[in-house]
């Protein structure tokens, strides 16, 4: 096989194990889960019990979406303290949504894809400093 074949099916190999791992083996539903719950016990914390919190999903995306009753002070209050969570991006309320403040949301599968071509570009730079340093080496 030539370098440019092998680079190709490392690639595949990477996004392969990237879909596997964020879909058949939960990833992405155990991430949305995680924040939900941290979610429920801040808004439990804050006494907004009758507050729901749930990520975007359909692709799933950091944008938190909050129902139910609250005045507008509350309402900013709680966008504020749901935004410097983990793991949320943005937060909006549900009538609120067609009214985004900044640009769309990424799906968190593209994050995850793109960390792991980064990953995988890293150790082909890294390989190719050894190889060049065992070539230095041997002058």
């Amino acid at each position: 096989m030539n370098r440019v074949a092998i680079f190709v099916s490392g690639i595949a190999a990477t996004l392969a194990a990237t879909a596997i791992w964020y879909g058949p083996l939960g990833a992405g539903e155990r991430f949305a889960t995680s924040v939900e719950h941290g979610t429920r016990a801040q808004l439990n914390f804050d006494e907004m019990t009758q507050v729901t919190a749930r990520l975007q999903r359909g692709p799933l995306t950091r944008r938190l979406i909050l129902s139910g009753p609250a005045d507008d002070f509350q309402r900013g209050e709680i966008v504020r303290r749901m935004e410097a969570l983990p793991g949320v991006g943005e937060a909006v309320w549900d009538p609120g949504i067609t009214t985004q403040r900044g640009a769309p949301m990424i799906p968190v599968f593209a994050e995850v894809t793109l960390m792991a071509l980064a990953c995988f570009t890293l150790g082909i730079f890294l390989a190719y400093l050894v190889a060049l340093r065992r070539r230095m080496t041997r002058r």
